[in-house]
């Protein structure tokens, strides 16, 4: 694998993201971005049912704080009988990055959740999304730690596949039930995207610096 060119492309996607998130914050911070929260939420919200608000709230859940520390943990407890001491140490780096960048940004916006019509109650500041970041971030890395152990084409696709759908899903049901808007979704997105990207990027690059190393003791 030529690292050099995975680490310029990890930058360039890092980089593109940390520029859409820039956008969504400038449009937050001027309401310029009001019109088309308005719009996504009505359109969302206006498929309201008892069996979609049952559906919802399940991805919400599976998308909150202790669903999310439990798979980590999970996942973390893995590699550690595995003795993989890199990927430990990025996989938790990355997960707590993720969070402290999340908590980070709301303290700087300071934006507050939606009014208009709230299915479940919830605190906190509303941009960007935690429940978005932390799913994004997540299901990321999860991907990217699989992916080598994954050869076939097929298990690939699919692994992209329910890791995409959950995290669409996650930040959907957080608009249908009121607690946040779509650009708070967009942006949580975005700045985990970001952060999963430099992250990547940055990992693979000390990699490729250790493997040289050994290559010129040898």
């Amino acid at each position: 694998m030529n690292f050099s060119f995975v680490f310029s492309r990890a930058f360039l996607l890092s980089l593109s993201g940390a520029i859409g998130f820039a956008l969504i914050a400038i449009w937050v911070g001027d309401k310029r971005i009001d019109n088309f929260d308005r719009m996504i939420i009505s359109k969302i919200q206006g498929a309201e049912s008892a069996g979609l608000t049952a559906l919802m709230k399940l991805f919400t859940f599976i998308g909150s704080g202790v669903i999310v520390s439990v798979l980590a943990i999970a996942m973390l407890v893995v590699l550690i009988k595995l003795h993989e001491r890199r990927l430990l140490l990025f996989y938790g780096g990355v997960l707590i990055g993720s969070a402290l960048l999340n908590s980070v940004l709301k303290s700087i916006f300071h934006r507050l959740r939606p009014t208009l019509h709230r299915i479940i109650e919830v605190n906190g500041y509303s941009f960007p999304s935690g429940h978005s970041m932390a799913a994004f971030t997540f299901y990321g890395i999860i991907t990217f730690l699989l992916w080598k152990h994954i050869p076939n084409v097929y298990a690939r696709v699919a692994l992209i596949a329910v890791g995409s759908i959950l995290i669409l899903a996650i930040g959907i049901s957080r608009i249908y039930l009121g607690v946040h808007y779509p650009s708070d979704i967009v942006g949580g997105y975005l700045a985990s995207g970001t952060w999963l990207a430099a992250s990547i990027g940055l990992y693979q690059y000390i990699l490729e610096r250790r493997q040289r190393k050994i290559k010129v003791r040898a």
